[in-house]
């Protein structure tokens, strides 16, 4: 079965897939372009699932996901194709749902975040990328990691799950670890990661109070911290992050992020006009005006901010839609889709 799997995978990143979906009932479905597309007409059964899924997460984790009924692991196909990879239950049948990783992480000029690279030359503060899932929040976010980690070096430490984009440095030290085999716990483990002599911490999600309390924490104190939120604009963020604190505390938390939070990019994919998709952003950059909004909760001034922005970096979905067309990037029926969402 493990040939089989490592076929189908190797199939779908050929075929230039992003995921790939195993469900009972139906072929083999790739995602590509950000349209599912079915593999043949063969459907797959519950046993031919089972099989499959046993083969990918091994006897450890099939017996966890046999238990818990949801799991998230890696898996590595034979020619080094690497796999996130999601297993769960849909009407009482097994499903898998694999995003392929690319095999190497693309410059912050491939994806046209050149704009922002001085935000790599911080040394403390937040800088958090939004964006709904499949967004391409993790290759955005590798990319700056990556180019920091060539440039400047120092101590990056990443709590992921699971591990997804594998980082190389020859100026520094990287440790990448992943949630369930390295840790267990993303509030315990950002509790003790200070006595790790981090420079640089990348946390793959913020999902909870705990997490997002510790990450503003650590950019308070000398660390320059990365991470994700599922939340579609950086107003959305804002609101997201105070709001996940009981009312007591938000004004604390406003003040704290008015002063550590150093951007927020947020990003959707939207079909390019030469194939494949690319990456439609807003981004806001904390400045004077900025932190005032954040610390007195007038979050609906950020918009306004935005706009009027850019000699200080900023730029609104609109504006970025703009530019795109202007350059051919995206065609005139995709920005006129885009430019008003």
């Amino acid at each position: 079965m493990s040939s089989i799997v490592d076929t189908i995978f190797t199939k779908a990143e050929k075929a230039g897939a992003s995921d790939v979906h195993i469900v009972v009932g139906s072929p083999v479905i790739f995602r590509i372009d950000g349209e599912l597309e079915k593999q043949g007409k063969q459907k797959n059964t519950a046993a031919k699932v089972d099989q499959f899924i046993k083969s990918v997460l091994g006897p450890v984790q099939y017996k966890t996901f046999k238990e818990k009924k949801e799991i998230d692991a890696s898996y590595n196909t034979a020619s080094g194709a690497r796999l996130r990879i999601n297993c769960h239950y849909e009407r009482g049948n097994m499903g898998l749902v694999a995003r392929i990783i690319p095999t190497s992480i693309p410059t912050l000029s491939d994806i046209g975040l050149d704009d922002v690279e001085y935000l790599c030359n911080y040394e403390e503060g937040l800088i958090l990328f939004t964006g709904p899932t499949g967004a391409g929040k993790t290759t955005s976010l590798a990319s700056m990691i990556q180019h920091i980690a060539e440039e400047k070096g120092g101590h990056i430490v990443t709590l992921e799950d699971p591990i997804e984009f594998v980082f190389q440095s020859e100026k520094g030290l990287i440790r990448q670890r992943q949630f369930g085999s390295d840790f267990t716990s993303f509030p315990e483990a950002l509790k003790r990661i200070l006595r790790q002599d981090p420079d640089i911490i990348m946390i793959g999600e913020m999902r909870d109070l705990e997490t997002i309390a510790a990450a503003l924490t650590m950019a308070e104190t000398g660390h320059l911290v990365f991470a994700t939120l599922h939340t579609p604009n950086a107003v959305q963020t804002i609101d997201r992050i105070v709001d996940v604190f009981p009312p007591y505390q938000q004004s604390q938390i406003r003040t704290q992020l008015s002063l550590s939070l150093k951007a927020i990019i947020a990003q959707r994919l939207v079909p390019c006009s030469h194939g494949g998709r690319i990456a439609h952003r807003e981004i806001l950059v904390n400045n004077s005006a900025v932190s005032n909004i954040i610390r007195d909760g007038r979050t609906q001034e950020l918009t306004s901010v935005i706009q009027t922005g850019r000699d200080a970096g900023m730029c609104t979905f609109a504006k970025h839609a703009k530019e795109l067309y202007k350059n051919d990037t995206i065609d005139k029926e995709t920005y006129e889709w885009v430019k008003d969402l």
